[in-house]
């Protein structure tokens, strides 16, 4: 059955493996009833990090909601990141980020097909 609202706050939080001072909520995902997509909304405390990693079988967007990040896509390609941009990485692309400033950094994070771990 689908679940058509969903009010963030009263979802479980979890930390995502390889990740350090993140919060993550999934609000849409399987179990809403989503086959084909997952939307995560993900809040990473200031130092906090994703250190490199990728995957394998799936895509992802991340829209930046709140603060700053600086990004590492493979061994080359280093960006700074703030509100209203967004990320994308395609199948087995390697990406880091780190939040940068004293902001949290806080984005929408969705992938496609839905993530099959990570979190409750």
């Amino acid at each position: 059955m689908a679940t058509y609202f969903i009010d963030p706050q009263t979802l479980p939080t979890y930390s995502p493996p390889l990740h350090e001072g993140t919060v993550n909520r999934r609000l849409v995902g399987r179990e809403t009833g989503a086959a084909q997509v997952e939307v995560v909304l993900g809040v990473v405390q200031p130092g906090g990090k994703a250190e490199m990693h990728q995957h394998d079988d799936l895509e992802q967007v991340i829209y930046v909601l709140e603060g700053r990040a600086a990004v590492r896509v493979g061994d080359e390609i280093r960006f700074e990141v703030g509100p209203g941009e967004v990320l994308f990485f395609p199948p087995k692309t390697p990406h880091e980020i780190v939040v940068v400033g004293d902001q949290p950094y806080k984005v929408l994070v969705i992938y496609a097909p839905p993530m099959t771990g990570g979190g409750p």
